[in-house]
Formats: C-alpha cells, structure tokens, sequence
C-alpha cells in the first residue's frame, strides 16, 4: 500500500520578507498594511500629545511657551501631515465595518477606492482650512 505523502510547506525565517515583499498584493492587502501603519503613527502620536502635555505640571507660562512652538507653520504641516494618518484610518475603518457587516465584500474595492477619494477631498479641504489665513498673511490680503 503505497501513502500518498502531502508535503507541507516549511516556516523560513530567512526568505520571510523576500516572500512578503514580492507577493502580489491586491486592494485588501494594501489597505490591511496601511491601516496597520497608520495606526501604529496614531499610537505613536498618542505618547507624543501627552509627552507635550506634561508641560502642564512646570506652570502655565512653560505650557505656553510650548503651545506657542506648536502653532508654527512647521508644526501645522506636522498636524496636517497626522490629519492623512487619522483620515486613512477612519475611513478604513468605516470601510472595514461596511464589509463586516453590511454585506459590503463584493463592494470592498469600491468601497476602498471612494475611502480614498473622500480622504484625498478631505485632506485637501483640511489643507484649506489650515493654511488659508497664513496664506493670506503672506500676501496681504
């Protein structure tokens, strides 16, 4: 009697990231690995906005010393740079609830490429809003 042997593919460390890096990867994947990404830079901005909220415990004039720092254009490109980390992953995550529970999967690439289309609309309004009155400082208006 002759086994028929299956033959099962071996975990290697080694060729972990070469295999990870050439597979083909759809809609899903990517919108899986960015919202992996923007949530760890929302995590990361979360020890950062309370790191520059301990301020609060040297007095109010340190506070403000800091909070002043933060309403230069460098910092509000920094803020509207963190707006796309929360932008993408809200609306990943409104997305991923349509496909859970709203029978969205066979609308799920639909549904990410208007995710992104109202993310990219969003940001630029944000942009808008944010810089409009620097803007027209800058040129007299």
């Amino acid at each position: 009697m002759q086994e028929d042997t299956v033959k099962i593919k071996k975990f290697d460390q080694k060729e972990w990231i070469k295999e990870n890096i050439s597979y083909h990867k759809d809609s899903g994947n990517w919108a899986w690995i960015y919202h992996r990404i923007s949530g760890l830079a929302l995590i990361g901005y979360l020890f950062l906005h309370v790191y520059s909220l301990s301020t609060l415990t040297a007095g109010r004039e340190a506070f403000e010393t800091k909070m002043k720092a933060f309403t230069t254009p460098f910092f509000m490109a920094l803020e509207w740079i963190l707006f796309i980390f929360v932008l993408f992953h809200s609306l990943n995550g409104i997305r991923i609830v349509l496909v859970d529970w709203a029978d969205g999967a066979r609308y799920h690439k639909t549904l990410y490429r208007v995710s992104w289309i109202a993310g990219i609309v969003l940001f630029l309004v944000m942009g808008y809003v944010m810089f409009s009155h620097e803007i027209l400082k800058l040129f007299g208006k």
